[in-house]
Order: structure tokens, then sequence, then C-alpha cells
């Protein structure tokens, strides 16, 4: 077992059953201990309460002053132990007879009357002598010839006290053994049955990028494991599909990358080479800034998809008009669509759950898109239908139909239906994408069709959840 920082889950629960098993034992020895000491208790009370009755039967009939001079032997003989303690004597006179080989001091105590039959209440339970408990009995007898006479009995509780020392020793000594016991019971099978858990962490740590896609098998595990093997596998996938879809990202970049980094080496090595003109200079240059500006805009993109942070963009929301949302954004591309000989149409009703600057950002990419692709002389609709479930957003442009097996992958990233646009400076392959990510940010819904010279991309925003 490795302590480092912290201690491991077999100590922690080895621990824990040695305390369970301390605390239960401790517990039940405990019980019997407050029984068993009840029990002796009331032994040694229906003990004095009989030495007495039997004093008051013995004194009756007898001569009671004779026998209590000439044998003295006799009544230290009834008390059977050299911690017992017998007066007897006549009230305010001095005792007849004192057995006291213990020398302890003579309590005084109301006696109980004659006619009085003794019970277990009768007897006193006085302050303990060195740790000793004591207990002691005052009784009046009938004794015929001396008339009414006063006995007190009493004991120092010695073996009873050594008998309970022993017990609660043998208690808390039998009690720390077994959770020794059960301590180490506890740690072996905490160790064996962490086996299961160890081949697992054994099989995770051989799993690297070269074999991502190998899993962690559920076969004979513990039911207890399955849901962590699920979970644990299901990340798994999911880092498979990320890791392919960097990888792919990352193919893909380096494509897109390399056509206009190419393309300013060689424009700009061919112009080192040989004397050129002014103008021809203002034309590389011109060249050159288009190509950097179409790497600026792609990095831009990129950037942006790698820092949308999830739970930002759902804390951020907000309940936007739609008909206000969507003027603004037929007011912001009113120029560039008149520039193409394109209108704009755009109507609205009820209101918009999103993040107000990645739902413009949203319709931005969809408006530029369909105005790049859009006919001359046509309109382009932009509208907002809210339902109950949520609102729709749809952009409408008139042109070429896109063939049906294009639409699937319109939002894959750098995917284009046209190659030949590939070294535009307005296009990088990014813009639905990112639709397809702020879309995926607001849990909502996106998808296109293009049919007879109309193509439509609808967006869901889904309503905005009210507490019950």
């Amino acid at each position: 077992m490795k302590i480092a920082g912290s201690y491991s889950l077999t100590l922690r629960l080895a621990l824990l059953f040695a305390l369970l098993g301390f605390a239960s034992l401790a517990g039940l020895g405990a019980a019997l201990y407050s029984e068993m000491e009840a029990q002796l208790i009331r032994r040694d009370d229906i003990s004095l309460v009989s030495r007495v009755d039997q004093l008051r039967t013995f004194l009756n009939d007898s001569n009671t002053l004779e026998l209590i001079k000439t044998k003295p032997a006799l009544f230290q003989n009834m008390l059977g132990n050299h911690e017992a303690l017998l007066t007897i004597g006549a009230p305010g006179k001095p005792p007849l007879l004192v057995v006291n080989p213990g020398n302890l001091t003579p309590p005084t105590l109301p006696p109980v009357p004659v006619d009085h039959a003794m019970t277990l209440n009768d007897v006193q339970h006085l302050p303990s002598i060195d740790g000793v408990p004591f207990s002691a009995v005052a009784a009046t007898i009938d004794s015929g010839d001396l008339g009414n006479l006063q006995v007190l009995t009493g004991r120092l509780m010695s073996e009873r006290t050594a008998m309970l020392a022993n017990y609660r020793l043998s208690v808390y000594g039998l009690a720390s053994l077994a959770a020794l016991l059960l301590a180490l019971t506890g740690c072996l099978l905490v160790y064996r049955g962490l086996l299961p858990l160890r081949r697992l962490a054994q099989h995770a740590h051989g799993i690297g990028v070269g074999n991502l896609g190998e899993r962690l098998d559920s076969n004979g595990t513990p039911r207890e494991l399955q849901p962590m093997i699920a979970a644990f596998n299901a990340m798994l996938d999911r880092l498979n599909t990320g890791f392919a879809q960097l990888s792919q990202v990352s193919t893909d970049m380096a494509h897109e990358l390399r056509t206009p980094i190419n393309n300013l080496l060689g424009e700009t090595q061919v112009a080192l080479h040989q004397q050129r003109s002014i103008e021809a200079y203002q034309q590389l240059l011109a060249s050159n800034v288009e190509e950097l500006e179409r790497l600026a805009r792609m990095l831009d993109n990129m950037l942006f998809l790698a820092r949308t942070d999830p739970a930002s963009a759902l804390s951020q929301r907000q309940e936007l008009d739609a008909a206000e949302e969507m003027q603004r954004i037929a007011d912001y591309f009113e120029g560039l669509a008149a520039d193409v000989g394109i209108s704009i149409e755009a109507h609205g009703s009820g209101v918009i759950w999103a993040e107000p600057m990645l739902l413009r950002r949203a319709l931005a990419n969809l408006c530029a898109n369909a105005i790049k692709y859009g006919a001359a002389d046509s309109t382009m609709q932009v509208e907002a239908v809210a339902e109950p479930d949520g609102a729709y957003l749809r952009v409408r442009n008139h042109g070429s139909s896109i063939p049906a097996e294009h639409l699937a992958r319109l939002f894959e990233r750098f995917y284009r239906v046209d190659p030949s646009r590939e070294r535009s400076a307005q296009s990088n392959g990014l813009g639905l994408s990112i639709v397809a990510t702020i879309m995926q940010l607001h849990q909502g819904r996106y998808r296109v069709s293009s049919a007879d010279g109309i193509t439509c991309f609808e967006l869901f925003f889904p309503a905005r959840e009210h507490p019950l």
C-alpha cells in the first residue's frame, strides 16, 4: 500500500472495519458489563438482607446476651468475609458485639423497624472506600430478654470490584484483538476485491493514440464496475471521434494553408528573379494581400471554433425579439446584397432564446453565403417563426440548386460544392461549420434543402425552459 498525500482506499476501509468491529464488540461488552454489574449488586444486596433475617430469627428465641458474650466467633463465621462489618447493641449504648476485621468505620443508618419485612430497597449503597463500593443495612431485632437491639451489617465489595475490573479488561482486550483481526481481514478482502479494478487500470494504461479503438472488457467484472467501464468506453468513443476529427481538421488545414502559402511563395520568388514594373509589383502585392486576408480569415474562424465555451454560451442566453434581430441582419447586409442586385426581405415574430453574438454570427454566415451564391436580381428572404417548442430561423435565396449528394456535407469544415472556388479570399470553407457549432452549443438543430432553384437554410433554437 502506498500512501502519498492521502490514505489509500484499502487502508481507509481496513481502519473502518477495525473501528466498527471495536465499537460493536465494545458496545456489546459494555451492555453485558452493565447487566452483570446489576446482577452482582442484586446478589450482594440479597446477601445482606438474608443476613439480617437470619439474625432476627437466631436472636429471637435464645439467650441473646449469653450467646453474644460466649460465642463471638459464631457471628464472625456467619459473615464469611474479612471485609464484612457487624455490630449489635442497644440504642444509645455501647455495642454488645462488634465484628470488624477490616477496621471499617461503621456508618450511621436509620434502622428498619421490627415489624417491617426486609427488602432490597433497605440496603444503603454508601460512598466508596478507596474506590471500592460499600453497602450496609441496619435493622431492629426483638431479642426477647434484652428487648429491641439494633443490628448493623455491611460489606466492602472488593470481590465484586475485582471481578468487574477483570471483566472490563477482558472486554477491551478482546475488542482490540477482534478489531486488529478485522482490520487485517478487511485489508485482505479489499485488496482482493480491488483486483478487477487494478486489471482495468492496467488495461486502460495500455490504451494510447495508436489503439484508441480498443475498449475495456466488461465480461466477468463485478456489477459495480460495469457503469464505470461503460462510461470509460463511452469516453474513449468520444476521444476516438474527436481525435479522428482533429486529424481530419489538421489534414484539411494543411491542405487549405498550403495553397495560399504556395501562391505567396511562388509569385514572390518569380518577382524576385527579374525586374518588374511598379504596376506589376502593385499587382503582386494586391494578390498577396488577397491571399493573406484569406489566411487571416481562416485562422480567425479556427480560433473561434477552438475557443467557444459551451457553458458560457448557455449561461449568456437571452430572450431576443425575433423581428428586431431579422431587421438588424437585413440592414447590415443591405449594401452588400445591393452590389450584386439582390434585395432582402426580413420579418419575424416572437422571441428567440439564444446568446446574442453567436446568433448574429450564425445568421451573418448564412446571409453571406446566400448573397455569395444567390442569383442576380433576386430576393433573399430572412424570417423567424416562433413556435411553442422554440424559434425557427430560415434564410432563402434563389440560384442554382445544390445536388442532393452535397447537402449532408455542407456543414463540414472545408467542404465546398465547387472546388474551383478554393482560391477565393472570401471563402475558406468554415462558415457553415461555424453555424453548426453554434447550433450545437444551443442544443438546437440545423438543416438545408435545395430544390427548384431555391436553397433554404433552417436553424432551430429551443424555447426557454421555465421552472415549474
